[in-house]
């Protein structure tokens, strides 16, 4: 018996001692447990970090190769401009010479300090310099004019008219007036009208309508221009579909000067909101109504100052038709034009592409309201004055007005009636941003429940309840194996390590969904301001739409056709 207690003493010091060296181990291992659920933590620190550093990253290398490729568009177009304009001066330069000596030969005799000869002798070799180019025989048919020399006058009349018969009788109805040769003028002006299809007017037109607007003409021609107007919207209107493909033209032409909206504005709506496409579309349609108005009330309220005299007059208009109306130089002269808009646009080929459609200006033939509507939105590339464009918006309201009332019922009606909201998984939707209440509960909900099942499927797994239930069942067992001790103190410590590391991940995850939510609720509470300042500057610009109206209620076409040089009264 006594050997039975000395033995069962010797087994618990033993059993002890193990005790003791598993509780140190336990203590190291719970330490180390603590030391990785720290690096654990620190490790979801940094990802999270990087996380946003390479979304952040991935932002600006998307807007550096957007920045790259407009610049390198840019630089494209300035080399090309410069080869462009190159080639036209190599090609075309010869030209320049026969230009120049128009004015300058009208405005020598004006003033009589060059011989006639000198004159004569100056044409004479221009016409050697450009074989091709119909200026030139209409110099020397000038210069004979002036000397008197009737043949060879008619002569080299009859060879402008058959080298280009529009330009040819276009530049001596304005040569004629400027010498005051009223008959003469009208004739010139009666050839050029029945050379003309108001669906295919050649682009020199444009002179003839500054000239009449101007009130270059005289007062019989100016009825006959007047009537002759008429006569082709009366034509032209005769077709099926006229008003219809009028609103069309003027619609493009309006929407070609949309304005880009500043890229800072609602910045929270264009990241969380995939309704943004949309609603950027409504407010830049919103927008052009003031835009568009100010352009036409700036055309219409300006003043124009009328040239001292009608030779200065006539002489601006020569110069224009000589230098901007030569048909040979067209391709090179729309790719020039192409280029210039892409540099106006900083390298976006895209936008300058569609301005470039929408201005037809450079067409070789185009339709009379075709040339209106260039008059009016397009005067740097129609080459059209002051006068003109007047003219055009007073002649075409009705079009225009037509095109911005379907244009803005368009855009009323593009105008999405719910903002849908993406932040992290959670979405909602809001219509004028006064729903915060509603969002904010439903969002906290998606959170809670999202939290929930994360902490739902953080359990400790099957083999963590099996060294559980293996250290159990080992206790009894133990008592008469001694060594079982261990095995059983490891299932226990097992089982109590990630219970406790269960425990903590748990609540750092609680943790984690209360800083996200209150983070997702800053930027809900941002996105749901942009809502509500984006609905009322839409609404704001909207109702600009009624000043357009207005505006070109109040205009009539016979305000804008001017008698400056001359006193006769006009009547229609």
């Amino acid at each position: 018996m006594s050997n039975e207690r000395i033995i069962h003493h010797a087994d618990l010091s033993r059993i002890e001692s193990s005790l003791n060296g598993l509780q140190v181990e336990l203590l190291g291992v719970s330490h180390q447990v603590s030391v990785v659920d720290n690096n654990v933590q620190v490790v979801h620190q940094e990802v999270t970090g990087t996380q946003q550093k390479l979304d952040a990253l991935t932002k600006e290398f998307h807007d550096f190769v957007r920045k790259d490729m407009l610049f390198k568009e840019l630089q494209l177009a300035e080399t090309r401009i410069v080869k462009i304009r190159q080639e036209i001066k190599s090609t075309y330069g010869h030209y320049d010479e026969v230009r120049r000596r128009v004015t300058g030969i009208l405005q020598a005799v004006d003033v009589r300090l060059v011989k006639k000869e000198t004159i004569e002798n100056a044409t004479e070799e221009l016409m050697l310099a450009a074989p091709r180019y119909w200026l030139a025989p209409c110099l020397i048919a000038l210069a004979a004019w002036l000397n008197d020399n009737k043949d060879l006058a008619d002569r080299a009349m009859m060879e402008a008219l058959k080298r280009d018969d529009e330009k040819t009788s276009l530049f001596f109805a304005l040569v004629t007036r400027r010498g005051a040769r009223y008959k003469a003028s009208r004739q010139w002006l009666d050839r050029y009208f029945g050379l003309q299809d108001p669906y295919e007017l050649e682009r020199e037109v444009v002179i003839l309508i500054d000239g009449f607007t101007n009130g270059i003409f005289g007062p019989e021609s100016r009825i006959q221009i007047d009537k002759r107007i008429d006569a082709w919207i009366e034509e032209l209107s005769e077709q099926a579909g006229f008003v219809e493909e009028q609103s069309k033209q003027w619609r493009v032409a309006m929407e070609a000067k949309i304005k880009k909206l500043d890229e800072e504005a609602y910045p929270y709506l264009r990241q969380y909101s995939q309704t943004w496409p949309q609603l950027e579309e409504s407010l830049k349609g919103a927008k052009l109504h003031n835009t568009i108005h100010d352009y036409f009330s700036n055309i219409l309220n300006r003043q124009i100052t009328p040239h001292a005299s009608i030779a200065i007059a006539v002489d601006a208009l020569l110069d224009t038709l000589v230098t901007q109306f030569d048909s040979e130089e067209l391709p090179l002269r729309k790719e020039e034009r192409l280029q210039t808009l892409i540099i106006e646009e900083q390298g976006d080929r895209n936008t300058a592409q569609i301005r470039f459609n929408a201005e037809k200006a450079l067409e070789e033939k185009i339709s009379f309201t075709q040339l209106l509507t260039n008059f009016a939105m397009n005067p740097e590339v129609s080459h059209s004055t002051l006068a003109s464009q007047k003219y055009a918006i007073a002649l075409s309201k009705d079009w225009i007005r037509q095109a911005h009332d379907d244009m803005t019922l368009d855009n009323r009606m593009k105008v999405p009636p719910d903002i849908h909201i993406e932040i992290d998984s959670w979405s909602g939707i809001t219509k004028n941003g006064d729903n915060e209440q509603e969002l904010m509960e439903d969002l906290s909900a998606h959170m809670e429940k999202r939290k929930n099942a994360e902490l739902s499927s953080m359990r400790l797994s099957f083999w963590h309840w099996l060294g559980l239930a293996l250290g159990i069942l080992a206790i009894p067992a133990a008592f008469a194996v001694p060594i079982l001790f261990a095995g059983t103190i490891a299932g226990v410590v097992y089982f109590t390590v990630n219970w406790f590391r269960l425990r903590k991940a748990k609540e750092q995850l609680v943790e984690d969904y209360a800083k996200l939510l209150a983070h997702c609720q800053e930027i809900l509470r941002a996105v749901l301001s942009d809502a509500v300042d984006w609905r009322r500057e839409y609404a704001s610009e909207d109702g600009k739409a009624a000043k357009v109206t207005e505006l070109l209620g109040a205009i009539e076409p016979d305000q804008y056709a001017f008698a400056n040089f001359d006193t006769a009264r006009r009547v229609l």
